[in-house]
């Protein structure tokens, strides 16, 4: 139970602490964007309003309690397993919510390539922040219950393996982003890197099909003989659900960030220009 609580915890944690982050960061630039006029600013948003976005954060709260209650305490156990597979309800929604991420950056660089427009870029670039902080918590989650089912933690499986690169792709997404300074040359190479590196999405959830099961639970999709029993799988359902809108949350108000930032910017090169 341990390895259970500490994996909730350091998940929790993690979602909650780069909430807070980032609305710290929204509410300092909305005060600095508040010298902008409105020919300057291209819109101002209800994300503005402290109100709006610890609304958004409470509505994601109040549903991972609910999915953290009904992982913990409602689910049934299941047989012949470690109370470690609880963990697995939040691990799927994580693996759920990097792909919702990496496919945000994937249409907003295809999007931006055809549209030349810089705000589908930061709809990519946002998407791929959050992409990798939730495959982040899907392995770090696989590792800890791994631990307890293998043994070890870590195991070179296929999907381990391909997540763990898909990870370390979207990595180097954000790092070429943050070494290059200019915001439009910066778009185009990360646009096509964004498409490219979505090719290992699939490969990630279709890599116990493709390479064998092995070691590798399937909860979904397995086959007559695999699944969950009907509380096990509702319980799944609302974690996704759950993760769905802490995910929504996180990025309105990451988006924000970024919307404000470049106003800013704008706004600061018009007054060197002049």
């Amino acid at each position: 139970m341990y390895y259970l609580f500490s994996a909730y915890g350091l998940m929790l944690f993690i979602l909650f602490a780069y909430i807070a982050r980032v609305n710290i960061k929204c509410g300092s630039l909305v005060a600095k964007a508040e010298i902008l006029t409105n020919h300057q600013r291209k819109e101002i948003s209800i994300i503005d309003s402290s109100n709006v976005r610890i609304g958004l954060i409470g509505l994601a709260f109040v549903f991972i309690l609910i999915a953290l209650y009904m992982a913990l305490v409602w689910s049934p156990d299941a047989k012949g397993e470690p109370p470690t597979y609880r963990i697995l309800y939040f691990h799927v929604a994580s693996a759920n919510m990097s792909y919702v991420g990496f496919f945000i950056t994937f249409i907003g660089s295809i999007l931006y390539l055809w549209k030349k427009d810089l705000r589908f870029d930061r709809w990519a670039k946002v998407g791929a922040d959050l992409g990798v902080h939730f495959c982040a918590l899907m392995i770090l989650t696989g590792m800890i219950w791994g631990k307890q089912r293998w043994g070890a933690w870590w195991i070179w499986e296929p999907r381990l393996t391909m997540a763990l690169v898909l990870m370390v792709i979207y990595i180097g997404y954000l790092i070429l982003r943050h070494v290059m300074e200019n915001p439009v040359t910066t778009a185009q190479y990360a646009s096509v890197y964004g498409i490219i590196g979505f090719i290992d999405v699939p490969l990630v959830h279709y890599a116990i099909k493709l390479w064998g099961k092995l070691m590798h639970p399937v909860v979904t999709g397995g086959g007559k003989n695999a699944g969950l029993a009907p509380e096990m799988m509702l319980t799944l359902q609302v974690s996704i659900v759950a993760f769905l809108v802490t995910f929504c949350a996180m990025y309105i108000v990451r988006l924000h960030v970024d919307s404000l930032e470049a106003d800013i910017s704008r706004y600061n090169a018009v007054r060197k220009e002049g």
